[in-house]
């Protein structure tokens, strides 16, 4: 049959990325506790296309993808994307693995146990000359107001709040590590279950650790310097206001 994404395209004009997006796939990532966990992951995958070729074959994408889909760790998404490359006659690739993940947490008081879910992803970018993967993780947490609470007669606003943290690494990370980092990270952090007595400790808890989005930031960076494999992190957080028609925002990008 014709290969007719082969054909020579008269345009000459080069596409920076070209593939499959929003692609629904049960995996299995590595879990601390229990050590696989099963989720459905929504999958974006690129390759760049030159400018001689009319289109690229994306059927071979999914076929791809099929192969590595109960194999998809952080320490073998590079090796994918090499594949990708290699299979799609393309000198980049790149592809994003978006998944919810569970984590079973007490309540603080009560010992209530429910799930909490999280945002993750893994992203990876490969090209001829080297590899890069980055750890996504976003994490909801309670953030109260350091100035409502000082110039209010009683009580203070607070909010839930979001920190995404993304990290490079040598070695290896878990995905537990890094959300608790987000956790500790603002006025309290939030539970699946609570009972009364649950309740009233998470709110003195946050009463007496308010904290600005730029306290929030500052918090987290200081405990992702702390652990060694980390290489390079960006931390954000926004605060979606209880009183206000906006949201507050910060950010750290750090080196090391």
């Amino acid at each position: 049959m014709k290969d007719v994404q082969g054909w020579i395209d008269e345009r000459q004009i080069a596409i920076n990325k070209v593939g499959i997006k929003s692609l629904k796939y049960p995996i299995a990532v590595l879990d601390k506790d229990n050590e696989k966990q099963s989720t459905v992951a929504e999958v974006d995958m690129y390759v760049d296309l030159p400018k001689e070729y009319k289109g690229t074959h994306m059927s071979r994408f999914i076929e791809i993808f099929n192969e590595y889909h109960d194999k998809i760790t952080m320490g073998n998404l590079i090796e994918v994307l090499q594949v990708m490359r290699e299979r799609l006659n393309a000198s980049r690739a790149t592809m994003e693995v978006k998944f919810p993940y569970f984590i079973k947490k007490k309540a603080p008081v009560s010992g209530s146990e429910g799930w909490m879910d999280y945002q993750c992803a893994f992203i990876g970018d490969c090209n001829e000359d080297k590899g890069e993967f980055i750890l996504k993780v976003k994490v909801p947490i309670t953030s109260l107001c350091p100035c409502s609470k000082e110039i209010s007669a009683y009580g203070a606003h607070n909010q839930r709040s979001f920190m995404t943290i993304e990290a490079k690494y040598k070695e290896f990370l878990w995905l537990e590590d890094i959300i608790r980092v987000a956790e500790t990270s603002g006025s309290c952090e939030l539970y699946p279950l609570l009972k009364r007595v649950d309740e009233k400790y998470v709110t003195e808890f946050a009463y007496d650790h308010p904290a600005f989005a730029e306290d929030i930031v500052r918090n987290a960076a200081l405990k992702l310097i702390d652990i060694e494999e980390i290489t390079w992190f960006r931390v954000q957080v926004e605060n979606i206001e209880s009183i206000h028609n906006h949201s507050a925002y910060a950010c750290i990008e750090h080196q090391k």
